[in-house]
């Protein structure tokens, strides 16, 4: 490896040298732009698409109210140039969301805690805070006349916003003629505007009998780099693939034999997941606010309350459209590229697909509370838990893969061979988000680990050859240290694991080197059709 490590460094950096076109202007050239849209608008009637109308200008309503927590006022970037404010579009910001360093003059690198907490607000502040809301997931952190910290709850920090959301839902809920929906919309509705969605995940859950569905409300904690808990909207508005669904729902009666066979030491699969669990595929046609915001998913899993998935499950989301977007636009020429030419045919993207739903219900089973009576995984780990469960989430969703493939419970096309060629591919694609958000530096950490126990091998050419045996025993053995480090809390292994392998390797940076050339993008942007 290290007799053509030099040489293709050295290019490397001299194609780094040497460009001379306009830096945002590459930045935005590595997000392909992808038109989303769904053959499946022909099945919906005219009174389903005004609901999917109001659904979506609710979403306008998420996506204003989420510029205010990733950035604040956005009258701010109006001087920016037009490309700039094209690329700022697709990061909610004036910074790179995959290095976080700001693109604009004027600006310093994106903060930690975005527009939750105040900009000067010291760690030791916030510690001396009494007041008992300060890390509750639906608080703004902020000074009152005397400068001291307060918290304001999201309903009443956006209440002008949530009241348009309300007078959209509200009418979608007229006009549905699903009783379930209806109930749903009015329960969301209740929920925002208490920031208690306790019931309305329960009655989202049991909404099993739509073509349509809306996933609107904060839930990811990712952009709070600071603390790790505070919540950002989003919203999905979504078709549902009838046919694609029925092949995928009939995993979710094994997530709780799925929690049995978790590979770690039997007290720390304690956690029982709901029997009302739910697996659907997808059309994503519209996302606002966090969903749309940097690195596009291709799946998520909801809710995350605690309390409703020990009680009913979760629902995960399979995004198909943009999952086969990816797949062909990344994964294929990242594969072509980086393989050996016999194991580029192990490229698949069903093995892609089926992958990424195992991924997402690896993130509703696992470890929920430490047995080390430190709370939950999140309070116990804090910032670093999020980067600790998206490895957990890509290691174990592998494994669970591999067992149900050996199991024939998935397409039997997909050999083992296929997801796990698949998967090193798109581990070295997805460290290329960076280590400033949690989902780059995952699969960062995936990579090295892999490497160090010899998983794969690169020959002079640089190209990869995996070995499957190697790779499936370093996937089983990452998942059971994750899962051992949450069920303990034990913050110090976090920070470890993550010091251990969060930084990219010599061999990575020759492959994002390798792949910016080959002009393979680094993820995409959306172009909504409808």
């Amino acid at each position: 490896m290290k007799k053509y490590l030099l040489p293709l460094l050295c290019l490397a950096v001299a194609a780094g040298c040497s460009s001379k076109g306009d830096p945002v202007q590459e930045q935005l050239d590595e997000f392909a732009p992808i038109q989303i849209g769904s053959s499946f608008f022909e099945g919906i009637s005219d009174n389903g698409r005004e609901v999917l109308n109001y659904f979506k200008q609710a979403s306008a309503e998420v996506d204003n109210i989420y510029w205010d927590q990733s950035f604040g006022d956005r009258k701010e970037l109006d001087k920016l140039s037009r490309l700039q404010r094209e690329w700022a579009e697709v990061n909610y910001g004036p910074w790179n969301r995959t290095d976080g360093q700001a693109f604009a003059e004027g600006w310093t690198a994106r903060p930690l805690g975005a527009n939750f907490y105040p900009a000067d607000m010291s760690e030791e502040e916030f510690l001396a805070c009494e007041d008992p809301e300060k890390e509750n997931p639906y608080t703004l952190l902020r000074r009152d006349a005397e400068g001291n910290l307060v918290t304001v709850w999201y309903h009443d920090a956006y209440k002008d916003r949530i009241e348009k959301i309300k007078s959209y839902l509200t009418a979608a809920a007229n006009y549905t003629i699903k009783p379930s929906v209806r109930e749903y919309l009015l329960a969301r509705i209740e929920a925002l505007q208490t920031d208690d969605y306790y019931k309305s995940n329960l009655i989202w859950l049991g909404m099993q009998d739509s073509k349509m569905d809306l996933i609107l409300g904060p839930a990811e904690t990712e952009d709070d780099r600071l603390r790790g808990v505070k919540t950002s909207y989003e919203s999905y508005v979504l078709l549902k693939d009838l046919e694609l669904t029925a092949t995928i729902n009939t995993l979710a009666e094994r997530i709780p034999a799925f929690q049995a066979e978790l590979p770690c030491d039997a007290q720390y699969k304690a956690f029982e997941p709901g029997a009302g669990s739910t697996i659907y595929a997808y059309d994503m046609v519209y996302a606002a606010g966090a969903a749309n915001a940097g690195v596009k998913k291709i799946a998520v899993n909801r809710p995350y309350d605690l309390r409703v998935q020990a009680e009913q499950g979760t629902r995960t989301a399979v995004l198909n459209n943009v999952i086969h977007s990816k797949y062909l636009k990344i994964i294929l020429p990242a594969g072509r590229l980086l393989l050996t030419r016999d194991q580029s045919a192990n490229l698949s993207g069903k093995a892609f697909f089926w992958n990424t739903v195992m991924r997402e219900i690896a993130h509703g089973i696992g470890v929920k509370e430490t047995v080390s009576g430190k709370g939950t995984v999140t309070e116990a780990l804090g910032d670093e838990a999020l980067t600790v469960e998206k490895v957990k989430d890509n290691a174990l969703g592998l494994y669970l893969n591999l067992q149900a493939i050996a199991a024939g419970q998935t397409d039997p096309t997909v050999r083992r061979e296929d997801a796990l060629a698949t998967f090193v591919v798109s581990t070295i694609r997805s460290a290329r988000f960076g280590e400033a958000t949690a989902l780059g530096r995952g699969n960062i950490i995936l990579y090295n680990f892999l490497k160090e126990k010899e998983a794969f091998s690169i020959d002079r050419s640089g190209h990869y050859l995996v070995d499957f045996d190697k790779a499936e025993q370093a996937v089983t053995e990452l998942a059971s240290r994750v899962l051992t480090i949450q069920g303990e809390g034990d913050s110090a292994a976090a920070h470890q694991l993550i010091e251990t392998y969060g930084t990219p390797s010599e061999s990575l940076l020759l492959d994002f080197a390798a792949m910016k050339r080959a002009r393979i993008p680094v993820d995409v942007r959306f172009q909504f059709v409808w």
